[in-house]
């Protein structure tokens, strides 16, 4: 089992692939379902540490465009959740999102929070460009980070 995974673990790291792989597990986990890009991109980063720069930008790429498809799930169900307009939660942050408008998805890297806002700059129609491209900057700015900071903390 162990040399399956091995294998495995090598065949997903290669340039080719891993890039690929690390593609589709940023735009899965920019979705609503629950995953995390992180461990695949410093899994990535860890055995091929000259793909950082690309590594980087495939991630941000792959993040941002599902946080696209997000805003376009919370453009689609405007409609299906307008009897939730009323509850006083709801109209305060509708507010602070209205206020902010597209700036507000420059916080769309947040875990647990970040998802959702996209799909509700998307419910409230947040105009769809200046969303994606607060959103390119946020996530790119948290991979950066991140990747920065594990590989010091984990070196070589």
């Amino acid at each position: 089992m162990q040399a399956w995974l091995d294998t495995l673990l090598h065949f997903l790291a290669l340039p080719q692939y891993g890039l690929s792989s690390l593609f589709l597990v940023s735009f899965i986990s920019a979705t609503l379902l629950p995953l995390g890009s992180e461990p695949a991109l410093f899994g990535l980063l860890k055995l091929n540490p000259d793909l950082f720069w690309p590594a980087i930008m495939v991630a941000t790429l792959g993040n941002t465009l599902g946080g696209a498809v997000d805003w376009w799930m919370g453009w689609g169900a405007h409609r299906a959740a307008d009897h939730y307009r009323h509850s006083a939660h709801h109209l305060r942050v509708l507010g602070w999102l209205e206020r902010l408008g597209p700036k507000a998805c420059l916080l769309s890297w947040l875990p647990i929070f970040g998802d959702p806002l996209c799909a509700v700059a998307g419910w409230l129609r947040l105009p769809f460009w200046p969303c994606v491209g607060w959103m390119l900057v946020g996530k790119f700015l948290r991979y950066v980070a991140m990747s920065l900071t594990l590989l010091q903390i984990f070196p070589g």
